[in-house]
């Protein structure tokens, strides 16, 4: 089959709910083996992998805190022993992610996005590293956003954060090319998921309004584009950046 992920393992962070889950529930349709990580909530991240299963998916599921060095480098021998070295890394575990001014924020929270969009995709993509290079073939797949490209105010630090994974992955791309692997982005848009479902209606419909497609976006939308760069048909695509917003911003 096309874009077949047959015989793969794959490693989304922050994937028991949201675009996450979404991800990792269009990699296990691919034929992917599946890890699912979270921080927290350990019964919604239960029910995600129980769903995951009765639908025909193999997976597994790791709790972690992917700032954490040590707690990253136990996720990724815990995947090994569960379903085998991962070939598939998809760092997409966030916080939240408050609009405040420059003068609300303080270096604390400047270095919580840090740590989530810089640290963590480092840290995790050197964990997996050793197995993709010794096969010569990975996907590294790092999630950014809209607010990055559009200069988005007020959110300075998440769009600094971000900004800074842009430059890692690019740089990283060069890198590991001669590898074999790939790292690729994935900029969405805002899709709403379950986080949203107390946003201000009216915000919402003045999103809606500057969508030139005239729709939102929906989860699959960016399960879609994993999946492609994941895919064999993608090998020669390294370093580069897809956006998942209708029209609104183009990648850069």
């Amino acid at each position: 089959m096309s874009f077949s992920l047959e015989n793969r393992v794959a490693l989304v962070t922050g994937s028991s709910t949201g675009l996450g889950k979404a991800m990792a529930f269009a990699l296990g349709r691919a034929g992917a083996k599946v890890a699912f990580n979270y921080a927290n909530n350990q019964a919604r991240a239960e029910a995600t992998l129980r769903e995951f299963e009765a639908g025909g998916g193999t997976g597994t599921l790791v709790r972690a805190d992917v700032t954490d060095a040590d707690q990253v480098a136990q996720l990724v021998r815990q995947v090994e022993a569960d379903l085998g070295p991962v070939d598939i890394l998809v760092p997409n575990a966030t916080p939240d992610q408050p609009q405040r001014t420059i003068e609300e924020y303080d270096w604390a929270f400047y270095q919580s996005m840090i740590d989530f969009f810089i640290k963590s995709p480092y840290l995790l993509s050197r964990a997996c590293l050793p197995h993709m290079k010794q096969q010569r073939w990975g996907r590294i797949i790092n999630i950014i956003t809209e607010v990055y490209s559009l200069g988005v105010a007020p959110f300075t630090a998440y769009s600094a954060a971000k900004g800074g994974q842009v430059g890692f992955s690019r740089s990283l791309a060069s890198e590991l090319a001669p590898y074999g692997i790939t790292v690729n982005m994935i900029s969405p848009g805002w899709i709403p998921v379950e986080r949203h479902e107390k946003d201000p209606q009216e915000m919402k419909d003045a999103y809606l309004e500057t969508i030139p497609m005239g729709r939102w976006g929906v989860p699959d939308d960016v399960g879609g584009a994993v999946v492609y760069y994941a895919s064999d048909e993608a090998a020669f695509v390294t370093g580069q950046f897809i956006t998942i917003n209708g029209g609104r911003s183009f990648g850069i």
